[in-house]
Protein backbone atom coordinates (compact mmCIF):
# COMPACT_ATOMS: atom_id res chain seq x y z
CA UNK A 1 0.00 0.00 0.00
CA UNK A 2 3.21 2.29 0.70
CA UNK A 3 3.57 2.42 -3.06
CA UNK A 4 0.66 3.39 -4.22
CA UNK A 5 0.80 6.55 -1.93
CA UNK A 6 4.41 6.80 -2.77
CA UNK A 7 4.15 8.47 -6.57
CA UNK A 8 1.07 11.19 -5.46
CA UNK A 9 3.10 12.69 -2.29
CA UNK A 10 6.00 12.75 -4.56
CA UNK A 11 4.47 14.74 -7.10
CA UNK A 12 2.34 16.99 -4.86
CA UNK A 13 5.76 18.02 -2.55
CA UNK A 14 8.21 18.35 -5.95
CA UNK A 15 5.41 20.68 -7.99
CA UNK A 16 4.75 22.70 -4.33
CA UNK A 17 8.43 23.19 -3.54
CA UNK A 18 8.96 24.39 -7.33
CA UNK A 19 12.16 21.72 -7.87
CA UNK A 20 11.94 21.78 -11.36
CA UNK A 21 14.35 24.94 -11.58
CA UNK A 22 16.64 23.33 -9.11
CA UNK A 23 16.68 19.54 -10.33
CA UNK A 24 16.36 20.19 -13.93
CA UNK A 25 19.73 19.15 -15.82
CA UNK A 26 18.37 19.74 -19.40
CA UNK A 27 15.64 18.40 -21.25
CA UNK A 28 14.49 15.02 -22.55
CA UNK A 29 14.28 15.81 -26.77
CA UNK A 30 17.71 15.44 -28.27
CA UNK A 31 19.51 12.95 -25.69
CA UNK A 32 20.64 13.88 -22.20
CA UNK A 33 23.87 14.89 -22.97
CA UNK A 34 26.18 11.56 -21.78
CA UNK A 35 27.21 8.76 -23.96
CA UNK A 36 26.56 5.07 -23.76
CA UNK A 37 29.97 3.66 -22.95
CA UNK A 38 28.31 -0.26 -22.04
CA UNK A 39 26.60 -0.32 -25.27
CA UNK A 40 24.59 1.10 -28.12
CA UNK A 41 21.01 0.57 -29.62
CA UNK A 42 20.65 -2.26 -31.83
CA UNK A 43 17.99 -3.86 -34.02
CA UNK A 44 15.52 -7.03 -33.28
CA UNK A 45 16.52 -9.13 -35.74
CA UNK A 46 20.43 -9.18 -34.06
CA UNK A 47 19.18 -10.46 -30.45
CA UNK A 48 20.98 -13.18 -29.26
CA UNK A 49 18.16 -13.25 -26.41
CA UNK A 50 14.88 -11.80 -25.28
CA UNK A 51 14.36 -11.05 -21.29
CA UNK A 52 10.83 -10.05 -20.51
CA UNK A 53 10.68 -7.27 -17.95
CA UNK A 54 7.29 -6.90 -15.92
CA UNK A 55 7.23 -3.66 -14.23
CA UNK A 56 4.62 -3.93 -10.96
CA UNK A 57 4.13 -0.41 -8.39
CA UNK A 58 7.17 -0.45 -7.31
CA UNK A 59 9.06 -3.13 -8.50
CA UNK A 60 10.68 -5.40 -11.40
CA UNK A 61 10.68 -9.21 -12.43
CA UNK A 62 13.27 -9.98 -12.54
CA UNK A 63 15.03 -8.13 -10.38
CA UNK A 64 18.32 -9.27 -11.81
CA UNK A 65 19.49 -9.53 -15.70
CA UNK A 66 22.67 -11.22 -16.76
CA UNK A 67 24.03 -10.24 -19.54
CA UNK A 68 27.62 -11.12 -21.94
CA UNK A 69 29.37 -8.31 -23.30
CA UNK A 70 28.86 -7.95 -27.05
CA UNK A 71 25.05 -9.97 -26.33
CA UNK A 72 22.57 -8.23 -28.09
CA UNK A 73 19.44 -8.21 -25.75
CA UNK A 74 16.03 -7.43 -26.82
CA UNK A 75 13.73 -6.50 -23.64
CA UNK A 76 10.30 -6.69 -23.93
CA UNK A 77 8.75 -4.07 -20.82
CA UNK A 78 5.28 -4.79 -19.79
CA UNK A 79 3.71 -2.10 -17.52
CA UNK A 80 1.04 -4.03 -14.74
CA UNK A 81 1.03 -1.44 -12.26
CA UNK A 82 -1.16 0.91 -11.38
CA UNK A 83 0.76 3.96 -12.41
CA UNK A 84 3.48 5.09 -15.23
CA UNK A 85 6.74 3.31 -14.35
CA UNK A 86 9.76 3.24 -16.87
CA UNK A 87 12.13 1.07 -17.49
CA UNK A 88 16.10 2.71 -17.99
CA UNK A 89 19.47 1.02 -18.40
CA UNK A 90 22.02 3.08 -17.45
CA UNK A 91 24.77 3.21 -14.75
CA UNK A 92 24.21 5.24 -11.25
CA UNK A 93 25.20 8.47 -12.19
CA UNK A 94 22.90 8.28 -14.85
CA UNK A 95 19.96 7.46 -13.06
CA UNK A 96 20.71 10.32 -10.44
CA UNK A 97 20.72 13.08 -13.11
CA UNK A 98 18.05 11.50 -14.99
CA UNK A 99 15.70 11.57 -11.98
CA UNK A 100 15.56 15.48 -11.75
CA UNK A 101 14.68 15.53 -15.88
CA UNK A 102 11.89 13.63 -14.71
CA UNK A 103 11.18 15.76 -12.07
CA UNK A 104 11.00 18.28 -14.61
CA UNK A 105 8.54 16.11 -16.65
CA UNK A 106 5.97 16.21 -13.99
CA UNK A 107 6.23 20.28 -13.27
CA UNK A 108 5.33 20.52 -16.48
CA UNK A 109 2.02 18.27 -16.40
CA UNK A 110 3.98 15.30 -18.49
CA UNK A 111 4.03 12.94 -15.87
CA UNK A 112 0.74 12.10 -14.19
CA UNK A 113 0.50 9.59 -11.68
CA UNK A 114 -1.18 7.08 -13.98
CA UNK A 115 -0.69 9.08 -17.63
CA UNK A 116 1.35 10.34 -19.69
CA UNK A 117 0.52 13.48 -21.85
CA UNK A 118 2.33 12.59 -24.57
CA UNK A 119 1.29 16.29 -25.95
CA UNK A 120 2.87 18.45 -23.49
CA UNK A 121 6.27 16.23 -24.63
CA UNK A 122 6.47 17.87 -27.43
CA UNK A 123 5.96 21.38 -25.98
CA UNK A 124 9.36 23.60 -26.91
CA UNK A 125 10.88 23.73 -23.89
CA UNK A 126 13.53 26.53 -25.50
CA UNK A 127 16.06 26.06 -27.99
CA UNK A 128 14.34 23.18 -30.05
CA UNK A 129 14.44 20.76 -26.47
CA UNK A 130 11.45 19.10 -25.43
CA UNK A 131 10.94 16.27 -23.27
CA UNK A 132 9.97 13.25 -25.42
CA UNK A 133 11.61 11.19 -24.08
CA UNK A 134 13.00 9.30 -26.73
CA UNK A 135 16.73 8.34 -25.79
CA UNK A 136 17.04 4.26 -27.17
CA UNK A 137 18.20 3.26 -23.56
CA UNK A 138 15.00 4.25 -22.33
CA UNK A 139 11.10 3.45 -22.31
CA UNK A 140 7.98 4.94 -20.39
CA UNK A 141 4.45 3.25 -20.18
CA UNK A 142 1.49 3.96 -18.42
CA UNK A 143 -0.27 1.23 -17.04
CA UNK A 144 -1.00 -1.58 -19.51
CA UNK A 145 1.18 -0.25 -22.28
CA UNK A 146 4.06 -2.72 -23.24
CA UNK A 147 7.27 -1.37 -25.27
CA UNK A 148 10.86 -2.71 -25.79
CA UNK A 149 14.47 -1.73 -25.86
CA UNK A 150 16.83 -3.52 -28.15
CA UNK A 151 20.44 -3.35 -27.07
CA UNK A 152 24.12 -4.38 -27.95
CA UNK A 153 25.79 -4.56 -24.67
CA UNK A 154 29.61 -3.59 -25.82
CA UNK A 155 32.04 -4.01 -22.77
CA UNK A 156 31.72 -5.60 -19.55
CA UNK A 157 29.74 -3.42 -16.70
CA UNK A 158 27.78 -2.90 -13.81
CA UNK A 159 24.59 -1.44 -14.83
CA UNK A 160 21.38 -0.72 -13.10
CA UNK A 161 17.87 -1.15 -15.16
CA UNK A 162 15.22 1.54 -12.77
CA UNK A 163 12.65 3.38 -12.91
CA UNK A 164 13.37 7.09 -13.06
CA UNK A 165 9.56 8.59 -12.10
CA UNK A 166 10.57 10.76 -8.99
CA UNK A 167 9.50 8.63 -6.24
CA UNK A 168 10.02 5.40 -7.59
CA UNK A 169 13.65 4.66 -8.04
CA UNK A 170 13.88 5.49 -3.39
CA UNK A 171 10.81 3.12 -3.16
CA UNK A 172 13.44 0.56 -4.42
CA UNK A 173 12.39 -0.10 -8.50
CA UNK A 174 16.16 -0.67 -9.22
CA UNK A 175 17.39 -3.60 -10.36
CA UNK A 176 21.03 -5.12 -11.03
CA UNK A 177 22.29 -5.44 -14.61
CA UNK A 178 25.76 -7.43 -14.53
CA UNK A 179 27.50 -7.50 -18.05
CA UNK A 180 30.09 -10.09 -17.76
CA UNK A 181 33.31 -10.05 -19.81
CA UNK A 182 32.57 -12.45 -23.39
CA UNK A 183 33.28 -15.74 -22.73
CA UNK A 184 37.11 -16.96 -23.79
CA UNK A 185 38.09 -13.25 -24.19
Amino acid sequence: MKSRVLFPLVLMAGTALGLSGALAAGSHGGGHGHGFDFGKPAEASKATQTVTVVMRDNLFEPETIPVQAGETVRFVVRNEGQFVHEFNIGTAAMHAAHQAEMMMMVDHGVLEPDRINRDRMKMDMGGGKTMEHDDPNTVLLEPGEAGEIVWTFTKAAELEFACNVPGHYDAGMVGRMSVKPRQGS
